[in-house]
């Protein structure tokens, strides 16, 4: 089944082939065009919430008919009709039981576009590499630790071809991490990370997101497949995914870790969040629970497998993450990191007392050390104007305030934009692509399967 998008939908779709016929002369020497295959999760269409100068506005979309398509239609359609910025893409469907085979063989684009369930994402990637093909994918790859070895393999034979593979790691364009990167690795400011044990690490991360929420400004539907932790994966081996990558990130910033050699995970525990029938019917539409979701509930009640702490070890350092989903929150998903050196502490908080955003605090050890610590942050942050002028510094008594103006808080939807233009600056360039990318991303994926599994295993 070859459809064009102007079959009916909730959202008038049509619009999405409107500008046809004054696109396509322009679109012929655009050198990129997207394949999105199974765009089960609204990941995939944030990738378009914004237009750019090198990729065709012709998308093809391979996938099954059914609601999960349907609703991905509806978020584009919704770009391409708003007021402030319009995009314009032309969405062309081709649906049917064999989407991703008919996807390798008709080949409309050279760039596969992945979000969705996670449990075939990685077969998924081995065939389009395989294929030849650039991919541009959402976490996680593996939600399985015995899936590593097909990673590593996918990485390299794409290393080998010049097929670029990304990760979508949308974290590491807010500009509280950035800003924490930075002083983290001054010397002067934050001084060496502290020594540490597994009972008190010197990095500490608590990330909490909800079921309920508002996405491009609607309340977002799920699929129920979401709550399936063999489709999704369990909390670390998902969302997890972003702060192990922050650690290391924030860490090792440039370097090449050998998940072999320089990770090992000491200990995990897993718990679940209840979720209400009432709930459940909320926020995907259905009445009830599904059979598939049959082992997980108990009454009225669905037990999300979503919730993770794991500690593990980076070259000797300790890093603890608390990896949570609540049902429910009116100030929207949180990330709290506290890194701890022998001078200071570099936090990111996003409390009630940042009115739930994000700021960066450096804290110094000793009431003795502040002059010294704050002579430092001013020289870093004077460095810093020319990335991001406008950054300052607040004297908070025991602590500093890094400010950051509000004209870097372009928020996570428009991160996908900033990634996905990386990601262009790759294909152009493939030999741009850092070298370390490849080694910490493997790194990244050992820690999250590998904590899942203990977490599994730890009563």
């Amino acid at each position: 089944m070859r459809q064009r998008v102007a079959f009916a939908l909730p959202l008038a779709l049509a619009a999405m082939t409107a500008l046809a016929d004054a696109t396509s002369a322009a679109a012929q020497h655009r050198s990129v065009r997207f394949m999105t295959v199974d765009p089960g999760h609204f990941h995939a269409s944030l990738v378009h919430k914004e237009m750019y100068p090198q990729v065709s506005p012709q998308i093809d979309i391979y996938a099954p008919l059914g609601w999960d398509l349907s609703e991905h239609l509806t978020r584009l359609s919704a770009y391409n009709l708003r007021a402030e910025r319009p995009t314009g893409w032309l969405a062309e469907i081709h649906t049917g039981p064999d989407f991703f085979e008919r996807m390798l063989r008709e080949r409309p684009g050279n760039v596969v576009v992945l979000s969705g369930r996670n449990s075939r994402k990685i077969e998924y990637v081995e065939r389009s590499v395989g294929a030849g093909l650039h991919v541009l994918a959402d976490k996680p790859w593996i939600v399985r630790a015995e899936d590593l070895p097909r990673l590593e393999a996918a990485l390299a034979r794409a290393a080998a071809s010049g097929v670029v593979a990304y990760d979508i790691m949308t974290e590491r364009y807010e500009i509280t991490n950035e800003l924490q990167r930075e002083l983290v690795n001054d010397p002067a400011v934050f001084g060496r990370i502290a020594t540490d044990t597994p009972e008190d690490p010197a990095v500490q991360m608590t990330s909490v997101h909800y079921i309920l929420k508002t996405v491009s400004g609607a309340p977002l539907r799920r699929p129920t497949w979401f709550f399936d932790p063999r489709e999704l994966g369990e909390a670390l081996a998902d969302v997890g995914t972003h702060l192990v990558d922050l650690s290391i990130w924030t860490l090792f910033p440039e370097t090449a870790l050998d998940y072999q050699r320089d990770a090992a995970v000491v200990s995990a525990n897993r718990w679940p969040t209840a979720l209400t029938r009432a709930q459940f019917s909320r926020v995907t539409g259905e009445p009830t629970f599904p059979a598939a979701l049959a082992q997980w509930t108990s009454g009225d009640t669905l037990n999300c497998a979503c919730n993770t702490r794991v500690v593990y070890a980076l070259r000797g350092t300790h890093v603890k993450l608390d990896v949570l989903w609540g049902t429910e929150a009116t100030h929207g998903d949180t990330h709290e990191a506290i890194y701890r050196g022998d001078r200071a502490r570099v936090e990111v908080r996003q409390g009630e007392a940042e009115r739930w955003r994000p700021e960066v605090y450096v804290v110094p050890n000793r009431p003795a050390q502040k002059a010294e610590v704050l002579a430092a942050l001013n020289r870093r942050v004077a460095a810093l104007q020319a990335k991001w002028p406008g950054v300052a510094v607040e004297d908070r008594g025991d602590r500093f305030l890094v400010v950051a103006p509000d004209r870097y808080r372009l928020g996570h939807e428009y991160h996908f934009s900033e990634v996905t233009a990386r990601f262009l600056e790759y294909l152009a360039q493939p030999a741009t692509m850092p070298a370390w990318e490849r080694p910490n991303m493997l790194t990244k994926y050992f820690i999250t399967t590998r904590g899942t599994d203990l977490s599994r295993a730890t009563r």
